[in-house]
């Protein structure tokens, strides 16, 4: 086995998705740094694989890289896996690839199952562009909303109705997919604008929302005046820079709208 880092992927869902490779992998390196040894332990039970593990998550990622990569260059060989899916996608493995690269040790992949990109094949929205902003963060949702190609989040099923809520605001015109339990038993892709999706039954399970491409056609007045009445009562200033966000003209014309109104 060469020494240096594998970065490993695992199944999102299904436990036959990990390769024939990956469990070879996982059965010859020296050392198994994974997200949560305890959730791994369930795989490796599964596959036989008794390679000794190692914790290397958020928390202390920072502080047992060091140790990591000292090991790499002792020449042991080390595999990184995160509770499900790609390392450094959402999940810890981007420090411990960027030490080994910077010291010069062989960087490996052996890939399997991402959640982001099997939603955005479900969903059926446009693949050829697309932006991937991890959790949905309501702070950040307006300025999103500037990217006109198709948006990747994930979300946790205690915040998904809030979030469709916020979506409808904010994005009315896009549609959206939820998709849950990718490779699971209840697997399930829903898809429609945020309005007509409020009121659905709250989904459970693991959640990624796939945004559609902003239309093409550029917004009637009518439409903007609508936003316009809805937003009014905030500042002029703050009310501009979501009217630009909501409806895609510029801020110097939404805060013309606004003066005007």
């Amino acid at each position: 086995m060469q020494s240096g880092l594998y970065v490993v992927g695992t199944p999102i869902g299904n436990l036959s998705d990990l390769s024939p490779r990956a469990i070879e992998i996982l059965k010859s390196v020296d050392l198994i740094a994974a997200e949560d040894t305890r959730v791994f332990a369930k795989l490796a039970h599964h596959f036989d694989i008794k390679t000794k593990t190692v914790a290397c998550h958020d928390h202390n990622e920072r502080e047992i890289v060091d140790t990591l990569v000292e090991k790499m260059q002792a020449g042991q060989s080390i595999a990184t896996v995160s509770d499900a899916g790609m390392p450094g996608i959402s999940d810890p493995g981007f420090r411990l690839v960027r030490a080994a690269r910077e010291a010069g040790i062989p960087v490996f992949m052996v890939p399997g199952p991402t959640a982001a990109i099997s939603a955005l094949v479900l969903s059926g929205f446009p693949t050829d562009r697309f932006t991937f902003c991890g959790f949905f963060d309501e702070k950040k949702v307006r300025e999103d909303n500037k990217i006109r190609h198709t948006i990747i989040y994930y979300e946790s099923p205690n915040r998904i109705m809030d979030t469709i809520k916020i979506l409808a605001s904010v994005m009315p015109e896009r549609k959206i997919a939820i998709v849950r339990e990718i490779t699971k038993i209840h697997e399930e892709t829903i898809i429609g604008y945020p309005a007509d999706l409020v009121d659905i039954e709250s989904p459970r399970g693991e959640i990624v929302i796939v945004v559609a491409p902003a239309p093409d056609k550029k917004m009637t007045d009518d439409e903007i005046s609508e936003i316009v009445n809805d937003i009014v009562a905030n500042s002029t200033k703050s009310a501009a820079a979501e009217l630009a966000a909501r409806t895609g003209i510029s801020k110097k014309e939404a805060y013309k709208k606004l003066v005007n109104k």
